[in-house]
């Protein structure tokens, strides 16, 4: 039987982050999406093993807003740091070229609500595409995991999917046995790549993935590291999350209760947390893992109205009686996943920040992220599914964290 496509809703959220990061090498053009990356350059000298990430990474669930209170009480406002993050410093207002914001994001960095990540304290590579917590070198083998986002979709053809992509440029920078073309394309009927492992490339995403699909409800983990792969030096490169925050948009308006919703979204974090961690922990996988995953996007631009693409009206979603209910837990579950960045010593790709302004409203001049006339939609039309061009970019995004140099 064949899988149905997932359509992932989001609101509007995206990064405006008012404290002090610290970034790599600094200011990068406003808009880092639109830069190459030259994927094929050479790996640098082995900077040795991955830290061990089991040791004093926080719960999950510390700091969510207190849920008791129902629908009328959402806990801290969207932009309150205590909302899972530490204090993130100066005023909201001020978002000066010292943020994440301002480095990075400056031309959509104001008016907007969104993650506040830098009171988590990331280093940010000069890119501007995601963190630099990890001189990545030595690569033997390469995983994918997670959702559609990785295992790609039609309309968009198999030679520009970004895990394809991604592999072949791999391939050349670690002077690995590249994938052959089985491996490169979707399987329709099931939803997964063709194959599974070819060369030195292993895929175990699914169309509709969860983050309880990574270990606890199915094994994408355990089947992309059988035994006997474990001892080799590993790339991990992940998209998830945007299906349980889905699942969760559909939960408000059917009457789940606020207090419940929030409870999913800490387990959910905490699903994604405990499957990073498991794969860094040497106990389990005794040769050295990098992970570099996506925080999750959103075609709206900000704006939160799902019907600027006609799909999404199609997919069964109601609105919220109170929108910023929705947006506290998307706020506060992309800023849990720059912690388990930081917390482990692994990287996140800002694949929300990056799309926003290339969605359904990117022609929109009233859009909190506007990018000016010559902006162009990143997404196909099923609404959540990158187009050629964001796979492009997704592909770059992640290039550009695996070729940072010594931290």
């Amino acid at each position: 039987m064949t899988r149905a496509l997932p359509l992932v809703l989001l609101v509007p959220v995206w990064a405006c982050t008012p404290a002090i990061p610290d970034v790599d090498g600094g200011p990068s053009p406003a808009d880092a999406g639109t830069t190459p990356v030259d994927a094929g350059a050479g790996a640098t000298e082995d900077a040795g093993p991955h830290p061990d990430a089991s040791a004093g990474a926080p719960d999950a669930s510390a700091g969510a807003p207190d849920a008791s209170g129902g629908t009328d009480d959402a806990g801290p406002a969207p932009h309150d740091a205590g909302a899972g993050a530490p204090d993130a410093g100066p005023p909201a207002g001020d978002a000066g070229p010292s943020t994440i914001a301002g480095l990075c994001f400056a031309d959509i960095a104001e008016g907007g609500v969104g993650p506040v990540y830098d009171g988590f304290g990331p280093v940010v590579g000069d890119h501007c595409y995601g963190t630099h917590h990890q001189h990545i070198t030595g690569v033997e083998r390469v995983v994918f995991l997670g959702d559609s986002v990785t295992v790609g979709t039609p309309p968009t053809s198999s030679g520009d999917f970004y895990r394809t992509k991604l592999a072949n440029a791999l391939a050349t920078q670690f002077g690995l046995e590249a994938p052959g073309f089985g491996w490169q394309i979707a399987d329709y009927i099931n939803g997964t790549a063709g194959q599974v492992h070819s060369g030195d490339f292993w895929s175990c995403a699914e169309w509709g993935a969860r983050t309880d699909d990574l270990m606890q409800d199915n094994n994408q983990v355990l089947d992309c590291f059988p035994p006997e792969e474990r001892d080799k030096t590993t790339l991990v490169v992940i998209t998830m999350g945007g299906n349980d925050i889905a699942a969760l948009t559909k939960d408000g308006p059917a009457g789940v209760p606020y207090d419940q919703i929030w409870q999913n979204t800490e387990e959910f974090v905490q699903l994604m947390r405990d499957a990073v961690q498991w794969m860094l922990d040497p106990t389990n996988v005794p040769g050295t893992t990098y992970v570099v995953f996506a925080n999750m996007f959103e075609f709206t631009d900000g704006t939160g109205e799902i019907d600027s693409c006609v799909s999404a009206q199609f997919a069964g979603f109601d609105p919220w009686e109170n929108p910023d209910d929705l947006a506290a837990l998307v706020i506060y579950a992309n800023e849990q996943y720059m912690d388990i960045a930081v917390s482990t010593g692994t990287d996140m790709i800002f694949m929300l920040e990056h799309f926003c302004g290339h969605g359904f409203n990117y022609d929109d001049p009233t859009s909190p992220c506007y990018r000016g006339p010559d902006a162009e939609r990143w997404f196909d039309i099923s609404c959540t599914h990158p187009n050629p061009t964001g796979h492009q970019t997704i592909f770059e995004m992640f290039s550009a964290v695996v070729q940072a140099g010594p931290l």
